[in-house]
């Protein structure tokens, strides 16, 4: 998948300016890999230690980059060949403007689940929004330096917490003029539920230190109310009391059930009503075992 994202980069039209790649890693392999055919494409890899963060990872590849601007990227998206130039004109489109990004994208015969996942990041198109997935990422060295660096004691939400500060100073812009694909995308429920896991352990942790919006209470308090609710039924069920447990699984069910209906107008049909509840009914109780199992230690995870 980093050769695929490298090689997007080296399709990028590219008349009136210049790009350089940083890789950043922690796998030595890397070094004896070969990244890219193009033999003309500026290339420098780095192998950090296996304890720093992604923020750590990103933070250091900063410092070695002697551009103007700076676009991360993960190592798993495919971006369009407009993808650069489009980062650039729409950043310079607006003095307000402190980050853009582009729209994701899937195959049209993508499975349910990464369909899922797309619709998701694109419920707001080419508008300012509160926050931004580290996917893609494109702002000016100086702002990088206004926002303050990403938080290296974060595993996960990195890029929530980023782009949160980031908001405070300027807009988000996300924009349909370019698109990537996310190679990596979830694309089984299983691969998915250990994922949201891994990815819920740093919830608590991102609270420290700002202010947290209305907007992203649910977040915290729906995925544990659930498991919690569901816990509460399978006792209830033991001890013989039915219909309390039916009742504490109705209540289980029933953000399942809203979020799976607001998604469902938002993907148009276009995935099974059914899968979108498995969806919901996976990510939930998923976020909330990795946001408990997150306090009391770090969560690694095997990439496939």
């Amino acid at each position: 998948m980093l050769i695929e994202t490298i090689e997007s980069i080296a399709l990028q039209q590219t008349e009136s300016f210049n790009i350089d790649i940083i890789v950043v890693s922690q796998t030595p392999e890397i070094q004896t890999c070969r990244l890219s055919d193009n033999q003309e494409l500026p290339l420098q890899v780095f192998i950090r230690p296996a304890h720093e963060t992604i923020s750590s990872l990103r933070n250091f590849g900063v410092t070695q980059a002697k551009g103007e601007y700076l676009a991360f990227l993960d190592a798993d998206v495919y971006l369009s060949a407009n993808w650069a130039e489009q980062m650039l004109n729409e950043l310079r489109a607006n003095d307000g403007r402190i980050i853009v990004s582009a729209q994701q994208i899937c195959h049209d015969n993508a499975p349910p689940l990464e369909k899922i996942r797309t619709f998701l990041s694109n419920v707001e198109i080419d508008k300012n929004v509160a926050f931004l997935p580290g996917r893609n990422l494109f702002m000016t060295r100086d702002a990088f330096h206004k926002i303050g660096f990403f938080p290296e004691h974060l595993v996960t939400c990195e890029d929530y917490y980023f782009t949160d500060k980031a908001a405070k100073l300027g807009q988000l812009f996300y924009t349909s003029a370019a698109t990537y694909r996310h190679i990596g995308e979830d694309k089984e429920y299983k691969a998915m539920f250990d994922k949201e896991i891994w990815r819920g352990q740093s919830n608590i942790q991102s609270l420290s230190g700002r202010k947290v919006p209305l907007r992203e209470l649910p977040s915290f308090f729906v995925p544990p109310a659930i498991l919690i609710l569901i816990i509460i039924a399978g006792i209830l069920l033991i001890i013989g009391i039915t219909k309390l447990a039916m009742l504490a699984l109705a209540l289980a069910l029933l953000p399942v059930v809203v979020y799976s209906l607001r998604l469902q107008n938002i993907a148009k049909s276009e995935v099974a009503f059914a899968k979108v509840v498995l969806f919901y009914a996976v990510y939930f109780p998923a976020r909330a075992i990795g946001t408990l199992v997150g306090v009391f230690k770090t969560i690694k995870i095997k990439q496939s």
